[in-house]
C-alpha cells in the first residue's frame, strides 16, 4: 500500500477529528472523547505541532498521530521534559495494515532529531512493546501517587538519561475532558450509536492494573 506521511494541515483538521470519533466509537467506552482531545490540543500551549502527522493515501487522509509535551520530575526535584503521543487513529476500514505503525516510527523518529528525552504514553502493552516501549517500572516512573500503572509505557530516546533517579510523571491538562463540552462538540458530528462492547471490560481491567 502507497501511504505518504505529512504533516497536518489546518485543511485537515475536520477530516482528523472524524477519523478519530470513528477509530475509537465504543472502543474503550460507549461513545469516546479522543476527537474532542484533537479539537482542544491543536490550540493548547502543550501541542507540538512538529509532530502532528497524517497518512495519506491516492491524496485522502486515513489516519493520524499527535504529541504533547509532558514532564517528569525526579526526587530531587529536577525536571525533564518528555513527549506524550495520543490518540492515534486509523480508519476503521484501514486498520491492522501497518498504518499507525508507520506513524509511530516516523514520528519516533523525528522525536530523537528534535532531542526529545523519553516518550511515555498511557496505552497497551501487547501494542506497544514492539516499538521499544517498556514498563513505567522499568525506568522507575510512577504517577503521583508513587504507583506504577501496568499501562503506563516508556520508551527512552535518550540513552541513560531516566537512570539513578525515581521520577513522577506529569502529563498536559489537556487530556482533561469536560463532559458538557464533549456532548456539545460530539452533536456537530453525524450521529452514532452508544454501545457496549467487550474491548471496554479490557480497557477497565488494564487501567485498573499496577505493577507492584
Amino acid at each position: 500500500m502507497n501511504i505518504q506521511i505529512r504533516n497536518e494541515h489546518p485543511a485537515d483538521y475536520r477530516r482528523v477529528e472524524e477519523i478519530t470519533r470513528k477509530a475509537f466509537w465504543n472502543l474503550h467506552v460507549p461513545g469516546c472523547d479522543e476527537h474532542l482531545l484533537v479539537h482542544k490540543l491543536r490550540k493548547h500551549e502543550d501541542f507540538v505541532k512538529e509532530l502532528d502527522f497524517v497518512a495519506v493515501k491516492d491524496n485522502e487522509v486515513i489516519a493520524n498521530i499527535m504529541f504533547s509535551d509532558s514532564c517528569l520530575t525526579n526526587e530531587n526535584g529536577d525536571t525533564l521534559g518528555a513527549l506524550t503521543f495520543g490518540p492515534v487513529s486509523v480508519l476503521p476500514e484501514y486498520q491492522r495494515q501497518g498504518i499507525g505503525s508507520k506513524l509511530i516510527t516516523h514520528a519516533i523518529e523525528r522525536a530523537i532529531e528534535m532531542g526529545y528525552a523519553a516518550i511515555i504514553i498511557w496505552g497497551n502493552p501487547g501494542r506497544y512493546c514492539k516499538f521499544g516501549f517498556k514498563a513505567s517500572k522499568s525506568y522507575n516512573i510512577s504517577i503521583a501517587n508513587n504507583r506504577y500503572p501496568c499501562c503506563l509505557l516508556v520508551k527512552e530516546l535518550t540513552t541513560g538519561i531516566l537512570s539513578n533517579h525515581h521520577w513522577q510523571f506529569y502529563e498536559s491538562d489537556v487530556f482533561d475532558v469536560n463532559r458538557e463540552e464533549l456532548e456539545e462538540f460530539d452533536c456537530t458530528f453525524e450521529k452514532l450509536e452508544k454501545e457496549s462492547r467487550y474491548t471496554q471490560e479490557e480497557f477497565a481491567i488494564l487501567s485498573r492494573a499496577y505493577l507492584e
